[in-house]
């Protein structure tokens, strides 16, 4: 049904104008009595009420029962017939003897009701379910409330009173399954957890309390589901209730979330996709719920999900005896091949696999659900269309089944004579066009999710590997990764086809050996293997970087979570910039419970946007330039998401910051946008307080002692090993005196100290300076102290001498180096960002990147052009062979042992054709530069004029 017809359906209009289709009578004479028995109506509504009554016994019979509060019902707008069925005298109050009674009279009205809007397609389908599942909703309330309101009217419940009945005592019971979801067919069981919330008595009265409720819980169960002489209202199932053979019909929500948190499987966690509370405290029921999220949605990609549905699809069939192909008489359209099952299992494990990360994925609805997921490219939309046709056509074929006799049944007839009498529900003359359908439906529902579920059998080993090869294969027994045999069942099917990917590698011995050091750091491997297995496009990427990158590969293997940011849906899309970056990081950041939560968060977040950096520069989508500013972006992120949650909870103990606050300051690569794979984060803080100022925490602190140890708090919270590792190494040595000077520096004493105690390095290194984070006001302020001074008139030959001095300095201490280290030597980085800081400290203008510093040495007649284009052109390609080499190595550069692989990327990255090209590339543009340096600082400026 199209949304247009939809929402046609739910148009007020009176019933008989919202009929599309009508049924046929199966048995003509008790069809004609009942189109004589109501022939005050139109004749399209005696239509419908002939063929329901004359398909369905049970129909007929409600018919007959309540045929007076029929005939006003069925000229009415649908929506206020079925409030007028909810709305029985004394249902509202729910306290009478009489709730039983009422409870059931309204069923039967409900039931009656939806079934003919049902059969004359005047209710799309979800609107059938719907009405069914809130009068189940209503249902379910009222009876709690009348049961837990007995208690306390008695007395029994301690601590509570009538005020406390609209929350049914901290009482809430879970709709689950089809109910939760708002599916509830036309003679389901309601699946309920009922827990409580035991918060909300005193410890000394749990015992009683919890005694009084499971005796009320199954009072209520009673209620609903005892089969008097005016019918039922609902079968109720309390069996999804955690371990429900030991436990009580009733739980505490601690213990509960115990329960889930030790001993939850997935198809628990599959339930709860559709949990939601419909009776009692709903707000409490709510809050229940979002503290089982982590339970419910993981973190990270869990494709080992499939596995567990799977092998649960095949528990089923076992026990239910549905093996075997589709044959349509006595076929079970819910459990059976091709059933609706089949397609509620396909669209709870994708969420389960994804909706961790995206909480757009977190519907009740299969329906909805399905639609959410080929909208975020889980499925693909033919598939989601097809499913969700086919899911509203095996619903509305199970109503009609369960119609007939009010049963609890899904399987399709055995007879002709049944088949015939279906047929004539959904208005079809011949049964042998439904049947066809039937069949084409299930065969095609079972053809889409099998392959999804069922895992294609191990191929053969390939034979192309060399001995000490095959004996690497043979050693990832041993690994971590292959412990469990779950793992192993897995790993064993991806096996031959991730060993011929490595044969088709352009470098297939590398690519072995790069994997095996990936393979030997997994701690774990179902969930990956899983993930590989569902993905087989990740296992090239896998392989390429196996082929390239071996430090990438190692990185992988400790941080193997990354990945699931590879099949999110955009990792290969443009950089969003810092400012996205930052937002998004906030945000997730909100989600967290506490503060290691944050810290965590922040870490799994950063982890995978370091990696979709490498993979870009790796595979060539971006340069070394773009993955430069692409990792200080990233830090900046960081560093400004996480500044003030480490900031709000060192208030926790010692109140908010004294004075004005504090701003980060980013120095060296982080404060010139040129940051690298492995680079530190050079950070000094600087604060605004009076001296003498004092926080006002439960612990105050004076000004000096607070920023000191908000500083190391910030430190700690970037460096710190924990669950997910640590986000980045922190260098704070270009602070005021070094390592001698207090960690956080006011802003009096770092402007006193920058004109009267500064030596040149630290003019130097003031040229790269640049707030990151913190309160704007004093960035703006240590920008005015760095413009003052970089802007001053000095001695440049003093200026110039204390360079040559530096230079030597760091000659001596480092000794020879290898013609292809990019940053220590002469003519290398390090010696060229030199010359150009003290160009930039000389100019009147302050620049901070290098190329710009050197253009500033031009202008005031120090650096000559020639000279400019030697250092800039030795500076890009050190500065690309650095970028690239922290990629595919975290030790000095060595080309005989990182591969062909990796060394083809350092000569397509410095656009070299050879390794010789390459080192002599390298050696020449270095003695260039520092030719030329030595040529700069033998000169004053304004020499050259």
């Amino acid at each position: 049904m199209t949304d247009a017809q939809i929402a046609r359906k739910t148009s007020s209009r009176p019933f008989a104008a919202l009929i599309d289709r009508t049924p046929i009578a199966f048995d003509a004479e008790m069809g004609a009595e009942l189109r004589a028995a109501f022939s005050d109506l139109a004749p399209e509504v005696r239509d419908v009420l002939a063929g329901a009554g004359g398909c369905a016994p049970y129909l007929k019979g409600l018919i007959d029962r309540e045929a007076e509060w029929l005939r006003e019902a069925l000229v009415m707008d649908p929506d206020a017939a079925i409030a007028d069925a909810f709305a029985i005298p004394g249902i509202e109050a729910g306290q009478g003897a009489t709730l039983g009674s009422d409870l059931r009279r309204a069923k039967r009205r409900v039931a009656l009701f939806t079934a003919l809007a049902d059969l004359a397609g005047v209710w799309p389908l979800e609107k059938v379910t719907g009405a069914l599942t809130d009068f189940a909703g209503l249902a379910t309330d009222l009876a709690l409330k009348a049961e837990i309101g007995r208690e306390i009217a008695r007395g029994k419940l301690p601590g509570m009173t009538e005020t406390d009945l609209p929350t049914a005592a901290g009482v809430v019971a879970l709709a689950m399954g089809k109910m939760g979801a708002g599916e509830l067919n036309y003679s389901s069981d309601i699946d309920l957890i009922l827990v409580f919330d035991q918060d909300r008595y005193a410890p000394e009265d749990f015992d009683d309390a919890r005694a009084i409720l499971i005796r009320a819980t199954r009072r209520v169960a009673a209620l609903l589901s005892e089969n008097t002489a005016e019918g039922y209202v609902f079968r109720t199932d309390l069996r999804l209730r955690p371990d429900p053979s030991v436990t009580p019909v009733i739980l505490s929500m601690e213990a509960a979330e115990r329960y889930y948190e030790s001993l939850g499987r997935t198809w628990e966690r599959a339930a709860h996709i559709k949990a939601r509370p419909c009776a009692g405290d709903i707000e409490a029921g709510w809050a229940y719920l979002d503290r089982l999220r982590p339970f419910v949605w993981r973190k990270h990609l869990d494709f080992a999900a499939i596995q567990d549905a799977h092998d649960m699809r095949l528990r089923i069939r076992e026990h239910k005896g549905l093996g075997g192909p589709i044959t349509l008489p006595g076929h079970d359209m819910k459990l059976g091949r091709g059933g609706i099952r089949e397609i509620e299992f396909f669209t709870q494990t994708r969420q389960l696999i994804a909706g961790g990360r995206d909480p757009d994925l977190r519907l009740r609805s299969t329906v909805e659900g399905l639609a959410a997921l080929a909208a975020k490219g889980w499925v693909p939309d033919d598939v989601a269309r097809t499913l969700t046709d086919h899911y509203r056509c095996h619903r509305t074929v199970e109503h009609r089944v369960q119609m007939v006799h009010d049963a609890q049944t899904h399987r399709l007839p055995q007879s002709d004579d049944g088949f015939r009498r279906l047929a004539c529900m959904m208005g079809i003359s011949d049964p042998d066009t439904l049947k066809g359908d039937l069949t084409d439906a299930l065969a095609e529902v079972h053809d889409l999710t099998e392959g999804f579920f069922a895992p294609a059998p191990s191929q053969p080993l390939a034979t192309g590997l060399a001995e000490d090869e095959l004996a690497i294969v043979e050693g990832w027994k041993a690994y971590p990764a292959l412990r469990s045999s779950r793992a192993v069942e897995i790993f064993d099917r991806l096996k031959p086809d991730l060993l011929s990917r490595f044969e088709k590698a352009a470098r297939p011995r590398e690519a072995l050996l790069n994997f095996d050091k990936f393979l030997s750091r997994l701690p774990a491997g179902v969930q990956l293997f899983s993930l590989f297995e569902a993905n087989p496009s990740l296992v090239d990427l896998i392989v390429d970087i196996a082929a390239t990158a071996p430090a990438l590969s190692v990185y992988l293997g400790q941080n193997a979570a990354v990945l699931d940011a590879v099949i999110g849906g955009d990792f290969f899309t443009d950089w969003p910039g810092e400012e996205r970056l930052r937002a998004d990081l906030a945000e997730a950041l909100t989600e967290a419970s506490d503060y290691e939560a944050c810290l965590d968060t922040a870490r799994r977040w950063q982890k995978e946007w370091h990696f979709r950096i490498g993979v870009h520069h790796l595979r060539g989508l971006i340069s070394a330039d773009d993955a430069g500013h692409q990792y200080t972006d990233l830090a900046e992120a960081v560093i400004t998401a996480l500044w003030p949650v480490v900031v709000e909870e060192f208030a926790r103990k010692h109140g908010d910051p004294p004075g004005e606050g504090a701003a980060l300051i980013g120095m060296g690569s982080l404060g010139a946008r040129r940051i690298s794979a492995a680079s530190d984060l050079d950070l000094i803080v600087i604060y605004d307080a009076p001296g003498d100022a004092e926080s006002t925490g439960k612990r105050p602190l004076g000004a000096r002692a607070y920023y000191a140890r908000l500083t190391q708090a910030l430190v700690t919270a970037l460096t710190a090993p924990m669950p997910e590792g640590r986000l980045y190494e922190v260098d704070m040595r270009l602070r005021p005196s070094g390592r001698q000077g207090p960690v956080a520096t006011s802003l009096t004493s770092f402007g006193d100290y920058q004109r009267n105690e500064a030596w040149t390095w630290e003019h130097l290194a003031l040229t790269r300076a640049r707030a990151v984070a913190g309160d704007d006001a004093i960035g703006e302020a240590v920008e005015a102290i760095r413009e003052e001074i970089l802007s001053r008139t000095r001695d440049a030959s003093a200026t110039i001498k204390d360079v040559i001095d530096m230079r030597a300095r760091i000659a001596e201490a480092k000794g020879d180096q290898s013609p292809l280290e990019p940053k220590i030597g002469p003519g290398r980085i390090q010696d060229i960002e030199l010359t150009a800081q003290c160009a930039a400290v000389l100019s009147p203008v302050t620049p901070r990147a290098t190329a710009d510093q050197i253009g500033a040495g031009v202008d005031i007649g120090w650096i000559t052009p020639d000279e400019a284009q030697a250092l800039i052109a030795a500076y890009g390609l050190l500065r690309r062979l650095q970028t690239a080499s922290k990629l595919i190595t975290d030790g000095p550069l060595d080309l005989d042992a990182i591969g062909e692989g990796a060394r083809s990327f350092l000569l397509r990255e410095t656009g070299t054709e050879d390794t010789e090209g390459l080192i002599a590339r390298a050696t020449t543009c270095a003695a260039r530069a520092a030719d030329a340096i030595d040529a700069i600082l033998a000169r004053t400026p304004g020499d050259l004029a």
